[in-house]
């Protein structure tokens, strides 16, 4: 895989980390377990009850900014 550039297949967040972006995921092709922020793949490899957690969060963040 090439080398991640920032502001395309990363960002560093608030508290100076660094974030994946949905691209990149695409990109590597697989959910990697861990939960991402931007995980286009559901989720798929992460363990219950976080899988279930991660997905109400993403819909609750996702209700929040359509109704701004």
């Amino acid at each position: 895989m090439k080398q991640p550039i920032e502001g395309i297949d990363f960002y560093y967040n608030e508290q100076g980390l660094m974030v994946l972006t949905e691209k990149y995921h695409l990109e590597r092709g697989y959910c990697c377990g861990n939960g991402c922020r931007h995980c286009p793949f559901d989720y798929e490899e992460v363990s219950e009850p976080r899988r279930s957690q991660l997905i109400a969060q993403r819909k609750s963040n996702d209700n929040s900014t359509e109704e701004k």
